[in-house]
Formats: structure tokens, C-alpha cells, sequence
């Protein structure tokens, strides 16, 4: 769907990685090679966001590295735009509902990196109702034309774990 208002697809997944986590930083190889894409392609799309205002950079060694600019005034709109089109506000909004006690919830895998994926892979943590999972994440699913990967651990396991918040970005947390 989004693909009809923004017909780059390099800009399409240059948006997922930044606004998707608003704490991504990058420079322009890096992107390029995370986006499988060309460094020219990433390049004229990253001086377009940047003048627009929505990317900020700053130099570090011989390095421009780029952020999202989270003060600009179309941060919330393209951000919620964003999930929307990632099917991540669905499991917020659908999946929690009835769930049980949740802690917290990561995204994980690509979808967490900015990279565009027919797969959402979710972390769960609390008391989770199983059954219901089970049965929401079917209907969402056919809703978003994706599979759902869910991990849940109880609250004392997930301290045994002790996620890494580089590798996840929390969506939840109440």
C-alpha cells in the first residue's frame, strides 16, 4: 500500500530503518549494504530526507552518519505510517488485547533492523494466554499477508536472558 504513495523503494526502506527504530544510526555504506541496495540509489534518497529535515547527520571520523530526526513535525505521522505499513501497530493494538499480564514486547529479526520482510518475529514477556495468541495471530496474519513469529518467556526468564536492546526494539511496554 505504501508503495503508491512513495514509488522509491530504496526511500521506502530507508524510512523502515530509521523510523521503525528511531534510534538507528548509520552511514551511507552500511545502509546501502544492510538495504541491499546501490550506494548511489541510498545516497540521492538520504540527501532528499536530509534536506526535507527529516534525517539529521553529523560527521564522526571520515564517516556521515545519519539519525532520524524525531523533532521534525511529520516524525509521529510517518512513524505511526510506518508501523502501519510494517503490521506492527496491528500486534500492538489486536495482539495485547486480551493477551494476560504483558511486561514487554521486542520486535526482532529484520523487521527490527529497517529491512523490509514478509516476517514479523515478536518476543513476548509476561503471562501470556497461549490460546489466544495462537488464535489472534492466525487472524492477523490473513489481515497482513505475513506470518507472525512469537517467542514468550515468563518474566523470570526473560531476566535469564537478559536481552540485548540492540538486538530488539521494544513496542511495548506498559
Amino acid at each position: 500500500m505504501i508503495e503508491t504513495l512513495i514509488t522509491s523503494k530504496t526511500r521506502i526502506k530507508i524510512l523502515l530503518k530509521f523510523f521503525l527504530n528511531p534510534e538507528t544510526v548509520s552511514h551511507m555504506r552500511a545502509l546501502a549494504s544492510d538495504l541491499g541496495e546501490s550506494s548511489n540509489a541510498v545516497r540521492l534518497e538520504l540527501n532528499r530526507l536530509q534536506n526535507a529535515g527529516m534525517l539529521m547527520s553529523y560527521k564522526e571520523g571520515n564517516k556521515k552518519l545519519f539519525q532520524v530526526n524525531n523533532q521534525h513535525p511529520l516524525f509521529e505521522p510517518i512513524n505511526t505510517i510506518i508501523k502501519q505499513h510494517a503490521g506492527v501497530d496491528h500486534i500492538i493494538s489486536n495482539v495485547l488485547k486480551g493477551l494476560g499480564s504483558i511486561d514487554k514486547v521486542y520486535l526482532t529479526g529484520s523487521l527490527a533492523n529497517g529491512l523490509e520482510t514478509n516476517v514479523i518475529d515478536i518476543i513476548l514477556i509476561g503471562d501470556v494466554n497461549n490460546e489466544y495468541l495462537l488464535e489472534t495471530v492466525q487472524k492477523i496474519e490473513r489481515g497482513l499477508e505475513k506470518e507472525i513469529r512469537c517467542q514468550v518467556f515468563s518474566t523470570s526468564e526473560a531476566k535469564l536472558k537478559n536481552f540485548n536492546a540492540s538486538e530488539f526494539l521494544l513496542i511495548y511496554e506498559p
